[in-house]
């Protein structure tokens, strides 16, 4: 991999300086170039090109907005054996404290950048352009390709409506991947009821897609001496709320991050329930991913929401 390291960076330096953490699905290490430090996940699963494309794809997004500080992406390199690697921007982090308030009034701005870009300019046509609309904004719900919670692909085609796209893409798939592995009774049975709940907790909202970090917990923040950066996104277009579920179930956040959030976009009616709705896929999505020690969490989140 370093001789194709080489080659695909155009660099005649590269110093390994230190391994780190990739998260619990990637290798991770830092390396010093000609054009300066690194940093260069590696997977040799068969996805890692799909997972990478999809995360060098968010970070282009959530860069383009000059909004949250994230690592500039530089390059996915592919091996023969379909290994891959990400390479993106250094930096030197620590955990997130002393800047919780500036992260979250800079996530709240990554999530109102997108309609204020629509309020902008009015158009007819929904996309413009690969990947993300920098000049006029996005009007639907998805993203342009497949970004990975995990390793897991999300459903990320492009809809109209933010009901329909969260329970076809999001809940519906995670259900469907539960049914072929576990074949769960107890989901099976819960799962129409929900099904029929969710509509309802939409009533009365006026939903505008917001550009999301999409996997957004403690794992994925850090800070410089300067200010909060954040990474492993998994981006798409989808209701702003959405963003603070998985945060809530891993913590990771104080009253400062929040009390900063909204202050620029304040709980609409309805908001913990909703957040429950948005905590049963981060829940799923781990139960496929992790196994069965999630399932009750699944079940108890499921018999809350119809109660």
């Amino acid at each position: 991999m370093e001789r194709l390291l080489r080659s695909e960076l155009r660099t005649q330096k590269l110093k390994h300086i230190s391994n780190a953490s990739g998260g619990c699905i990637n290798d991770a290490a830092s390396y010093d170039t000609d054009f300066g430090k690194v940093f260069i996940k590696f997977n040799a699963k068969s996805e890692a090109k799909r997972m990478f494309e999809g995360e060098f794809e968010s970070l282009l997004a959530i860069e383009s907005t000059n909004t949250v500080r994230v690592p500039s992406p530089k390059k996915v390199i592919v091996q023969s054996d379909g290994s891959a690697a990400i390479v993106m921007e250094h930096f030197n982090l620590r955990p997130c404290r002393r800047h919780q308030a500036e992260f979250g009034a800079k996530i709240a701005d990554l999530h109102l950048h997108n309609s204020l870009l629509l309020k902008r300019k009015r158009l007819n046509d929904v996309r413009v352009g690969s990947s993300v609309d920098t000049e006029n904004g996005v009007r639907q719900f998805g993203f342009d390709c497949a970004t990975c919670c995990g390793f897991l692909p999300q459903k990320n085609e492009w809809a109209d409506d933010w009901e329909k796209f969260f329970l076809r893409n999001r809940l519906s798939y995670q259900v469907d991947l539960i049914e072929q592995e576990y074949g769960d009774w107890e989901v099976r049975e819960l799962w129409p009821l929900v099904q029929q709940k969710i509509p309802k907790l939409f009533v009365g909202l006026d939903i505008q897609p917001a550009l999301l970090h999409g996997d957004l917990w403690r794992g994925n923040i850090g800070e410089t001496d300067k200010e909060p950066v954040t990474f492993d996104p998994a981006s798409f277009y989808g209701h702003s709320e959405f963003e603070l579920a998985i945060g809530k179930i891993f913590h990771g956040f104080d009253d400062a991050f929040y009390d900063a959030y909204h202050a620029k976009i304040p709980k609409a009616k309805g908001y913990e329930e909703r957040l429950l709705a948005y905590e049963l896929f981060h829940y799923l999505n781990h139960w496929n991913h992790f196994g069965i020690g999630y399932r009750q969490s699944c079940v108890s989140i499921m018999q809350k929401l119809i109660q």
